[in-house]
């Protein structure tokens, strides 16, 4: 756990720490930038929606963070599946709830009340 460099972990062979690391740098950065739009969608529309979208967007950007830290030995592998799948099942829970909440609005039709 005192790794500072992803070349020097031993559950990763060296070669393949320029990718990873590349991927994980590229996931961060495009969570990120989603996080931001999330952000900037809610700040617009501040509705509840948007709000869980934006929550979801930013869990998103913490497990690739958690991944990062993993690659340079600052966060142990056990503790990094523990962390991420928590994640992968809060980000799940999220989305069905915001699916969930927003049912069929007034005007919109549904597949049971559309016929054949």
């Amino acid at each position: 756990m005192y790794h500072t460099s992803p070349f020097e972990v031993g559950w990763l062979p060296p070669e393949f720490a320029p990718v990873l690391l590349g991927v994980i740098v590229l996931a961060v950065l495009g969570t990120t930038i989603l996080f931001l739009c999330g952000v900037v969608a809610y700040s617009r529309r501040r509705s509840f929606r948007y709000l869980l979208i934006t929550v979801v967007l930013g869990l998103l950007v913490a497990r690739s963070i958690v991944g990062l830290a993993t690659v340079f030995g600052l966060i142990p592998m056990a503790i990094h599946h523990l962390v991420e799948h928590s994640f992968d099942f809060l980000i799940a829970v999220l989305i069905l709830y915001a699916v969930y909440r927003s049912g069929a609005g007034r005007g919109e039709s549904t597949l049971e009340s559309e016929g054949d």
